[in-house]
């Protein structure tokens, strides 16, 4: 568990006494949420990368002392998400208080936007689109083509970071919008549900498997 990115990360942002069995141990709940479901495909980020390998290790070594019992997951990252960067050049994350929240209204998004540092190039300048964070950003949100011609304005000179920004700032709340309208139609009632229906089903496939890993080490609740 010492070895882990996420224990490695807490102690260089807190003193080690601080730190909770929670962030020790994260990695084995995952894996187990990973391990119950025989999951054959992990989608992650490359910050979890590990865990995944992590998962597989474990599974792995149950597999081999007590006979097939785990399915061994792969790990998926695509390329243009691996690392979703933010306004401080790190990954975005809740851990470094850097992220724009789903739910974040116009006002809060437009002044996360605004803190994006930039050069000090001026506005004729051609400017390198992949040494701008604001860019970085931008096209995670963009078509193919939208990214082409933003790259071109980059390249050609004339695009003040003000434009870029402004531009960003847009297709943000375009992607935000149904996801608020949708978030603003749902009940409690209908969560609720949706909860109850889906841990039935979840439940039933895990305690399958959990019986199983039971049967094999020989071990019997009483």
């Amino acid at each position: 568990m010492e070895r882990m990115h996420s224990y490695k990360d807490a102690l260089a942002r807190w003193k080690a006494w601080e730190i909770s069995v929670w962030t020790f141990c994260y990695p084995i709940l995952m894996a187990a949420d990973i391990l119950l479901y025989d999951t054959d495909i992990v989608p992650v980020g490359k910050d979890q990368k590990q865990h995944v390998e992590f998962a597989r290790d474990i599974a792995a070594k149950f597999n081999s002392k007590f006979w097939e019992t785990f399915k061994i997951p792969d790990v998926y990252i695509p390329q243009e998400v691996a690392v979703v960067p933010w306004i401080d050049g790190r990954k975005m994350s809740k851990s470094y208080n850097n992220y724009i929240g789903l739910l974040d209204d116009e006002k809060t998004v437009l002044k996360k936007v605004k803190q994006i540092p930039t050069s000090t190039q001026t506005v004729q300048e051609k400017k390198n689109p992949d040494e701008c964070n604001v860019y970085r950003i931008c096209k995670l949100f963009l078509t193919e083509k939208e990214n082409l011609d933003l790259r071109k304005k980059y390249e050609a000179g004339w695009l003040s970071y003000k434009d870029a920004k402004d531009y960003l700032y847009e297709k943000i709340i375009d992607f935000l919008k149904p996801i608020q309208a949708k978030y603003n139609q749902i009940s409690d009632k209908e969560i609720i549900s949706l909860l109850a229906k889906n841990a039935k089903i979840v439940n039933e496939i895990a305690d399958k498997k959990i019986q199983e890993v039971y049967k094999k080490i020989w071990f019997k609740l009483w």
